[in-house]
């Protein structure tokens, strides 16, 4: 199931900056750039996780959020110009999840979305409580965590979903059309034929020693990928 993003944010910049982010990431943004907007989403979707600006054009982040809680826990993340304490503190006690202070740099905001994600993913089914290990690689399923002789390294959803299934899959040949299917369960977010091996090559990057001679994922001409632990 693919992980879906709310985000509120009505500086159009930012907005289109932080939904191409989290796009590359692998998780299906819904945007708008009021309250009035979420609200309309809040309706017809479920969403994993909520982005949300505190200054909005037609009323409070902090406001809306106290909305949110009287019905759902879905977890929230502040984005805002202001580092007060009593607003970090006063969003914090309102019962959001994180709280970010504008201007921040991408690769903190997108590993903080990853650890509010990791902290609330609900871990009941058998499978989501597997360890996979490999080879100096040990990967939690439940956590989304994966740890290199025994050092943390941070991966994206769509690192995540491929690493998941070839390990769970050893020696098995997976083709591009069955990756797709598996990482990106609609298919449309795959915009070419280029996008399983660009994933591929920045997983490779993060696990294997040396990426260009691979130890784990190979390369089966004409078919596909093999995990070779």
């Amino acid at each position: 199931m693919s992980i879906r993003i709310l985000l509120v944010e009505d500086d159009e910049s930012l907005h289109r900056g932080l939904q191409f982010t989290l796009q590359q990431e692998g998780y299906v943004v819904l945007g708008t750039h009021s309250i009035a907007g979420a609200r309309a989403i809040l309706k017809d979707h479920e969403v994993h996780l909520l982005l949300l600006d505190v200054q909005l054009p037609d009323g409070n982040g902090f406001d809306f959020c106290t909305e949110i809680r009287k019905h759902q826990d879905t977890p929230i993340i502040f984005l805002t110009a202001s580092d007060q304490e009593f607003d970090i503190v006063r969003g914090l006690d309102l019962g959001g999840d994180d709280y970010i202070t504008k201007p921040f740099r991408l690769r903190e905001f997108t590993s903080r979305v990853q650890a509010v994600l990791r902290r609330r993913s609900p871990i009941s089914r058998e499978e989501d409580k597997a360890v996979l290990v490999c080879g100096g690689l040990t990967l939690n399923v439940g956590e989304m965590r994966l740890e290199k002789n025994e050092h943390e390294i941070p991966l994206s959803i769509t690192e995540f979903r491929l690493l998941s299934l070839f390990m769970t899959h050893p020696r098995s040949v997976l083709s591009k059309n069955q990756i797709i299917q598996q990482v990106w369960p609609d298919g449309a977010e795959v915009l070419d034929d280029n996008t399983v091996a660009v994933n591929i090559r920045r997983l490779r990057e993060k696990i294997e020693e040396d990426p260009q001679n691979p130890q784990f994922i190979g390369t089966v001409r004409g078919a596909g990928y093999r995990w070779n632990g």
